[in-house]
């Protein structure tokens, strides 16, 4: 990895991602393993980060090293609300998704209404419902459910621009944050402080989600993980690239909830 930027930039970028996910400097120094004060002086640009420590601040802080990387990062990017356009192209399909953020919304305020209660359900397995939601419905009806898009990273896939999204949903009383501890390990969960608006999703959006939370919404943050891994999506993709919602069709069982022509049984 070329990295252009000064020890300085690089500090100023973590002090803001840490902000953003309401992180103290004593949370992320604890779950990256290293001590307070030199987190303290990496922030303030007196200390270099090598490669090892900067793959564990983006896996807790949740962003691509490739896009820290780039000049144009940045962490306070305007999340509009965009209607999907769906793009034709004769004998090929596209997927483009456009990412529908009062849809999104909705969705992360469902799941969290019928999941918040549950000790397990913290941001990993959040993140892991919200995937499995999005690429199920993509697989079956070959349209988007909200339109993220997810990188993959080393726990299993996560929806790009969340934080700014929950960021924005925390400062209108949406939602609320909690700092945990589960099984010995720091974790942030989410309690929702609305209801979601039930008109935006269609019954069978509704019905994606649900198949999805009665089948994994009990599983541990680790063994989700590990189930994302078997995704032949994740598989396919690069680390830290996006996730192309055409994998899903390369599925086969158990993660395909659909049946296609050339499938036998064994």
């Amino acid at each position: 990895m070329n990295i252009q930027l000064s020890q300085k930039q690089i500090g100023q970028r973590i002090t803001e991602l840490r902000k953003m996910k309401g992180l103290s400097q004593e949370d992320l120094a604890k779950s990256v393993k290293i001590s307070r004060p030199s987190l303290a002086q990496i922030e303030l640009g007196n200390r270099s980060v090598d490669i090892l420590e900067l793959q564990k601040l983006s896996l807790v802080l949740g962003f691509s090293l490739d896009d820290f990387m780039s000049k144009d990062f940045s962490t306070s990017i305007d999340v509009d609300v965009k209607e999907e356009k769906k793009v034709k192209k004769e004998q090929e399909r596209i997927s483009v998704p456009t990412l529908q953020v009062n849809k999104f919304k909705n969705v992360l305020l469902y799941i969290l209404e019928r999941c918040a209660g549950k000790p397990n359900v913290g941001e990993t397995v959040l993140y892991k419902l919200l995937y499995f939601s999005d690429f199920n419905y993509y697989e079956l009806y070959e349209e988007h459910l909200t339109g993220a898009k997810y990188r993959k990273l080393p726990y299993g896939p996560v929806p790009q621009k969340l934080d700014i999204i929950i960021g924005q949903m925390i400062e209108k009383g949406q939602l609320q944050r909690i700092k945990t501890e589960y099984h010995g390990y720091p974790q942030t969960r989410y309690l929702p402080l609305e209801k979601a608006d039930l008109t935006e999703l269609k019954a069978s959006e509704k019905e994606i989600i649900d198949r999805v939370i009665e089948q994994m919404s009990d599983w541990s943050a680790a063994m989700l993980s590990n189930y994302s891994h078997g995704d032949k999506p994740w598989k396919a993709s690069k680390d830290g690239e996006e996730i192309n919602y055409e994998l899903a069709f390369y599925r086969r069982p158990p993660y395909s909830i659909r049946v296609y022509e050339d499938d036998e049984p064994y």
